[in-house]
């Protein structure tokens, strides 16, 4: 049993860290173009801003893996390791992309709020 608990462990940090580092590279290569419209005439800061986020977005998911991290294999079964693989790493999955939707959201909504400032006359800010 505790050594296909050891061998669980082994398959799903390197998958949950894998799929953090991809989900964060495209995130936020992609992001930059947003940062630098809210930010606009300012690209130091919106740089800045992505690399922050980008930092928050690695803490956040490696810490949520991290914290999921125990699997208890009751029968110490291959069946029961992929069992219980699929299930962490499918619910990992599934928050790491409400967590890209809601960087996405974040990203949009900043963009929509300094379109909406940028239409404001300089008179009345």
């Amino acid at each position: 049993m505790e050594n296909l608990t050891v061998i669980a462990y082994a398959i799903y940090l390197p998958v949950a860290i894998g799929l953090t580092y991809y989900v964060a590279i495209v995130l936020f290569k992609n992001s930059i173009v947003y940062m630098n419209d809210i930010f606009e005439g300012r690209p130091d800061v919106a740089k800045a801003t992505n690399n922050l986020f980008r930092i928050g977005f690695y803490l956040l998911n490696v810490g949520f893996a991290l914290y999921i991290l125990e699997m208890y294999l009751h029968q110490s079964t291959v069946q029961e390791l992929i069992e219980k693989l699929s299930y962490k790493i499918g619910g990992f999955s599934i928050y790491l992309g409400i967590m890209l939707f809601l960087n996405m959201f974040l990203f949009f909504r900043g963009k929509r709020i300094a379109k909406q400032r940028r239409a404001v006359p300089p008179a009345f800010r």
